[in-house]
């Protein structure tokens, strides 16, 4: 079925093997975060994880600093990177959700200054 459209959403994918595409996307431990950890404790830094208490969990926090890192992807993220394009199929649907994203990230930006 590849490189056929498969349903009315345009979608090249059928539903159950975009639903297990989209399974495995992890919202922690990526690559770019792991990578980043392990530079930052080969310094010496000692960090904490998306800590639940501060909004939206940040990735990395350094309580006794009162500082944090945010890891955003190129594309869930849209900071407008060539690998933050939008999608072909569902235009208007991805459109909305990077948009939404975009929204809550400046939300959360603001409730971490307004925290300290």
């Amino acid at each position: 079925m590849r490189g056929r459209r498969t349903g009315e959403s345009g979608d090249v994918l059928t539903p159950e093997q975009r639903s297990r595409c989209m399974s495995r996307i992890r919202s922690r431990d990526t690559q770019p975060e792991l990578l980043i950890r392990r530079a930052l404790f080969a310094r010496g830094y000692r960090y904490r994880l998306q800590d639940r208490k501060l909004p939206g969990r940040p990735d990395i926090v350094f309580p006794g600093r009162r500082a944090l890192i945010l890891i955003h992807g190129c594309f869930w993220h849209a900071h407008g990177c060539h690998l933050s394009a939008i999608p072909a199929t569902r235009h208007e649907f991805w459109e909305n959700k990077l948009r939404e994203n975009r929204e809550r990230d400046e939300r959360t930006l603001s409730a971490l200054s307004l925290a300290g």
